[in-house]
Parts: C-alpha cells; sequence; structure tokens
C-alpha cells in the first residue's frame, strides 16, 4: 500500500495535536529502548532503528513548530509551544546518551552504501556536536542550555508575532497610495485610518505615501517590534549559545554554527562579509548617489534615511525607468497569481497539483496533492494571509518529511500577502518560498529521513529559492497569469521596463543584506552589551544607511531565532543560485531538458549528498563568483528621462 497523506482533525485540534506528538514521542522511546538493549545486531540494524526514531521525532517537531505559528486558536498555539518543549528535551536527551552513542559507534561500514556512510557519520557527528563525550556535569548543563533555548527562541518569535503595531492618520496622508489600499482602509468613527506594521501595509505604505512624516512615523514602529521585551531574550539567547559552543570545544557560536556549513568557519563569515561588501560597494554607491541626487530636487538640504529609500528608489523607477508599481500591481491579482504559480511550477518540473477537500486549520488555507507521471507524491498547503497570531514573515514549514515507501512529504507555505491585488516583489516572493515547498516534496523520497527534503546544508537551502524567482521576472510566463481588470495580460515591453529598473536597487539592497549578515554575525561573535548600538554601527558600516534613532530591529529580527549567527547564507545561496541560473537559456526558461536535470540532480536528491557536490554534478564544475559579480557590477539602464 502506497504511503497516505497525514489525516488532519476536523475539529478538537488540541486534541489532536497532543495526541499526534504524544504518539510518536512513545515511539522514540521504544525505539530508543530497543536500540539500547545490549541485544547484538548488525549496522543495518542499528540505523534502522535509528531511523525510526528519527521519523517519529521529526513528525513530532515538525507539526509542534507548524502549528505554534498558524493556527488560529492562542490556546492550541500555546499547547503546540508546550509540546515543542517537550520534543526538544527528548532529542536532547538523545543526543547527549552516551550508551546511545556506543551502539552508532559500535557499528562497521564494511557493508554500507554510501548513503548509510553518510548517515552513520552524521549520527556520530551530532552526537559530537551534543557533547556527549563531555563530563557528566558538563552535559547535565548543556541539557540545561538546550532547555532553555527552546523557551528563549519560542519568547522571541512569540513577542514578534503578537506586537502588531499601527499609525493613526488623516485620509489625506495616504495620499500617493494605490486606489485598493485607500478604498481598503477606511477612515473610523473619529476620522482617522489605521496603518499596521503588518506587511499588506507596510510595504505600499513605505514606497507609496508621499507624506515622509507618517512613512517615517511607520517604519519607526515597524522596527521596534518586540521591543523592549526582547532586548533580555536577545541577551540571553546568545550567552547561552557561546556557552554551549564552548562547552562542545568550540571558541564561539559561529564557529560552532558554522562547522556543518559550506562556509566552514567563523573566520570564513566574516572574510565572505568582506568580500560581498566590496564586491557591492561601487554598485551600492552608484544607487545610493542616484536616491540623493533626487530628494535634493524636492529639497535641496534634505537627506535620506531608512523610511525615505523605498519610496524614492520607486519614485526613480518611475520617472527613469518608466515603471510605477502602483499600476504594475493591476496585473497581479492574488488568485490569478496563485493559480499560475502552480501552473508555471507544474510545467517547468513535470509536476501536476490537484486542490483536495481535506481539513484545515483556516478557511484561507488551500491543499493540493502533488504528482509525477500519475503519481502522487506529496502534499502542500498554502496559508498566504495576514491573521491575528499567525508568523508575520515568509517561510516554509515542513508537516511531514518523506521517506520512501513510508511518508509522502508535505510542506507548508506561509506568507503574509494581500488579498487583492499583490506588489510585483510579493510575487516575487512568493515565487522564492515556493522553492523551498518543491524542493521539499521532491527531495523526499529518501531512505533517510535526515536527507529528506531541504536537508542540505543550511547555506544552500535559499539557492534554489533565489533562483526560482527568475521566473517571476519572465515576459512570456508572467503573461501566462498577469493580467489586468479587463483580462489583459502585462505588456512584454513593460515586463522589459521592469527588469531594467529592477537593476537600480540591487546594490543598495545586497549592502543592506550584507548589513543585516553582520548584524548577525556581530552580535553573536561579540555578545555587545547594547545591542542596539552595534545594529546602528554594523549598518553604518556595511548597510546602505544606519538605524534609525530611536529603533531596534534586532528586537524582530526574527532569523537571529532560526537562522542564528548564519544570516549570511542569503548571500552565499545567492552567488549559487545566479550560478545555476547561467545553465538556462534565458529565451526559453521552460526548456525541459535541463529543467528536468536541474530537478533529478539539485532537487530530487534532498540532503544525501553535499550540495557542493549537487552544484558541480549540474553545473559540470564547481560553482564560481563570477556569475554574481557580473549581475552586480551590470549597470542599471534608464529607458525615459523627465
Amino acid at each position: 500500500m502506497s504511503p497516505q497523506p497525514l489525516a488532519l482533525p476536523a475539529d478538537d485540534w488540541s486534541d489532536w495535536l497532543s495526541g499526534y506528538v504524544r504518539d510518536r514521542l512513545e515511539t522514540v522511546a521504544e525505539t530508543l529502548a530497543r536500540l539500547g538493549d545490549g541485544r547484538p545486531r548488525d549496522t543495518a540494524e542499528v540505523l534502522g532503528l535509528w531511523n525510526d526514531a528519527d521519523i517519529a521525532l521529526r513528525g513530532a517537531d515538525s507539526a509542534a513548530l507548524l502549528f505554534v505559528e498558524v493556527h488560529p486558536d492562542s490556546d492550541v498555539r500555546r499547547r503546540g509551544e508546550e509540546l515543542v518543549q517537550q520534543v526538544d528535551r527528548v532529542r536532547t536527551e538523545r543526543d547527549l546518551d552516551r550508551a546511545l552513542y556506543e551502539v552508532v559507534a559500535a557499528t562497521d561500514t564494511t557493508d554500507l552504501d554510501e548513503a548509510a556512510v553518510r548517515m552513520r557519520e552524521h549520527v556520530l557527528r551530532d552526537f559530537r556536536r551534543g557533547g556527549v563525550d563531555r563530563d557528566d556535569r558538563t552535559r547535565a548543563r548543556l541539557r540545561e542550555i538546550a532547555e532553555r533555548l527552546t523557551v528563549l527562541d519560542q519568547d522571541f518569535g512569540r513577542a514578534i508575532r503578537d506586537d502588531v503595531r499601527a499609525i493613526r492618520l488623516a485620509p489625506e496622508q495616504l495620499d500617493g497610495l494605490p486606489a485598493d489600499f485607500i478604498a481598503a482602509h477606511p477612515p473610523a468613527e473619529d476620522g482617522l485610518i489605521a496603518v499596521t506594521t503588518d506587511y499588506p501595509d507596510y510595504r505600499p505604505f513605505r514606497a507609496y505615501a508621499r507624506d515622509a512624516d507618517a512613512r517615517r512615523s511607520l517604519t519607526i514602529e515597524f522596527e521596534s517590534r518586540g521591543w523592549p521585551t526582547n532586548d533580555a531574550v536577545l541577551h540571553e539567547m546568545f550567552d547561552l549559545r557561546h556557552e554551549k559552543a564552548q562547552l562542545v570545544g568550540y571558541d564561539n557560536w559561529p564557529d560552532y554554527d558554522a562547522a556543518v556549513k559550506m562556509v566552514g568557519t567563523g573566520d570564513a563569515i566574516a572574510e565572505f562579509i568582506e568580500r560581498i561588501s566590496t564586491a557591492a560597494a561601487a554598485a551600492g554607491r552608484r544607487d545610493l548617489d542616484a536616491v540623493l541626487a533626487r530628494r535634493r530636487e524636492d529639497d535641496p538640504a534634505g537627506t535620506i534615511d531608512r523610511s525615505g529609500i523605498s519610496y524614492y528608489t520607486e519614485l526613480i523607477r518611475r520617472e527613469q525607468f518608466d515603471v510605477d508599481a502602483r499600476e504594475v500591481r493591476r496585473y497581479f491579482d492574488f488568485t490569478r497569481v496563485r493559480a499560475g504559480l502552480l501552473d508555471v511550477t507544474g510545467r517547468l518540473f513535470g509536476l501536476e497539483y490537484r486542490q483536495v477537500d481535506v481539513p484545515r486549520w483556516h478557511a484561507d488555507v488551500t491543499a493540493y496533492d502533488v504528482y509525477v507521471d500519475g503519481e502522487r507524491r506529496g502534499r502542500i498547503y498554502l496559508d498566504l494571509h495576514p491573521r491575528e497570531g499567525k508568523y508575520k514573515h515568509a517561510a516554509q514549514f515542513d508537516l511531514v518529511s518523506g521517506v520512501t515507501g513510508r511518508l509522502l512529504p508535505e510542506g507548508v507555505l506561509v506568507c503574509n500577502f494581500s488579498r487583492g491585488l499583490m506588489e510585483h516583489q510579493d510575487v516575487v516572493t512568493l515565487f522564492h518560498e515556493f522553492g523551498h515547498l518543491i524542493h521539499h516534496v521532491l527531495g523526499g523520497r529518501q531512505e533517510w529521513t535526515r536527507f529528506s527534503g531541504v536537508a542540505t546544508e543550511w547555506d544552500f537551502v535559499e539557492a534554489p529559492s533565489q533562483m526560482l524567482e527568475e521566473w517571476a521576472w519572465d515576459a512570456s510566463i508572467l503573461g501566462t497569469f498577469a493580467l489586468d481588470e479587463t483580462g489583459t495580460a502585462i505588456p512584454a515591453e513593460l515586463v522589459a521596463r521592469m527588469r531594467a529598473a529592477k537593476d537600480f536597487g540591487k546594490g543598495m539592497a545586497v549592502q543592506t543584506q550584507v548589513g543585516y549578515t553582520a548584524v548577525s554575525y556581530l552580535l553573536h561573535r561579540d555578545r555587545p552589551g547594547d545591542h542596539t548600538e552595534a545594529v546602528s554601527a554594523a549598518m553604518e558600516r556595511y548597510g546602505v544607511l544606519p538605524a534609525l534613532p530611536g529603533t531596534h530591529f534586532q528586537a524582530s529580527f526574527g532569523h537571529l531565532a532560526g537562522y542564528t549567527s548564519a544570516y549570511y547564507t542569503y548571500l552565499w545561496s545567492l552567488v549559487i543560485a545566479k550560478d545555476l541560473f547561467s545553465a538556462f537559456d534565458p529565451a526559453d526558461l521552460f526548456d525541459p531538458t535541463v529543467a528536468h536535470r536541474y530537478r533529478d540532480l539539485i532537487l530530487a536528491p534532498g540532503g544525501s549528498q553535499d550540495a557542493a557536490d549537487l552544484v558541480a554534478t549540474f553545473l559540470g564544475r564547481p560553482f564560481t563568483f563570477e556569475a554574481f559579480a557580473a549581475w552586480l557590477d551590470r549597470a542599471p539602464v534608464p529607458q525615459s528621462t523627465r
């Protein structure tokens, strides 16, 4: 019998989640007990039992983590947090269990295939990184640290999730916003309009609102979310990570974290920051000079800060490249975009999506079974609109990790898009995040669950998603679903202007990402007493502009939890993504030969091989910096003058 998707409940979500996680943790306990019962077992049996426990543990972890972030019932979210803590305790105990370590370490690799050898090596590596070889007192402290870090991660994310702020404005302060935005924001009884820090409000407002004071007020609120609650949380989090790293033999947390990534060491992260910063300097300066020049046309003594950069970037694109993003929006109705995304990726990768009517946690969620050559290969859920208590960014979450012949991979896309017209940048984001979802499903045919789906080195996982963004910039592809209210497709010449306009600002965008990368790295390496001061210094040195006075960006920088010191991975992956895309013919992005090679050589292997090897196999050579450098150096070409 072929594996079946997970059956979600129609109601009683808290009871279902509790029972689901409990059952899987009981399986973990029973399986590990068998593994440690002293009976003689060959290597295949040992690794098989470990895999069984891993499958159950990942299932419990994925479900609990997902519903903490997406379930509309706060009681379910709270129960999910408790269950995440239970799962993490079980994982910590397993990874510190010397008896289990001795069982795995005593196996040999004589009769193992490459995948099994890799599995064994990774398990032993995890044991060592967990501190299994330390003395009793140290292992006890590592347990305490692990449990406390789980709570701190939850506290950090909850403070961001729950801190939705708003400014109240007079109707005239929405001048410059698109008509549909204004229509969706009617005045309250007092005549004022609330504009929130949620993305469907925040992004358009910063890009189009002519009222500089209002833009600045909203930006300050956005970059102060989570403050002051998360200040103490971050200090304790960074200190505990540092202590853990030292207890298991590393100088600091970045060294510990980097050791299992492509980059290798913390020092290599610092070197990469400097390399990218140097590479982006000329393009960033060119962009910023243009923004400042345009700003001074409005005010000869004017300066620019983070609240004005999006507005003036869009103004230049409108005036010099003849691209008005407010007009572009009318071609991107959410429902058509979602359908177009499925059509495009289905054609590209040879997939079929069949919508299914199954229980979901919210009415906004849509579910699809994914087929390849008539065979069901997984299930995806799309949860794409904001609501109270929901995750505030955009990400793909696992629900089930696929295992060949046992479990179908299931993933969830969690975003915060408008229900009506979308910014084109949000369309690009949707393609990006969907890239993770496809990777999870297509990489979900693995014998070993630890290699299932997006299980490569963490500094590679963004590359397939970043590359898929290119399909959201192709005129022929956009023409299949980007239609205005009359059914007219977006003109190819408009897409050409959009592509020219996107070259403007990329230097500043990369420099901003370098700034965030430096924040992520330096806060962990140096653990400064004043995070806000350190963030401002890092952004002033590496980013385009320093932080706004009075803001505390780090308090809502959610990647400090999941990505920790490794935000560099976005830029590292972008270098690889640009090289991967060089294998495609820009004139025919649907060429099945290269698309299916990419599917089979990059996505389908999941984490069963090192990322550098996957890329080298696909490209026929190791990846290089050249495609990224050429893209960055390409100067924007204005399409019109005022």
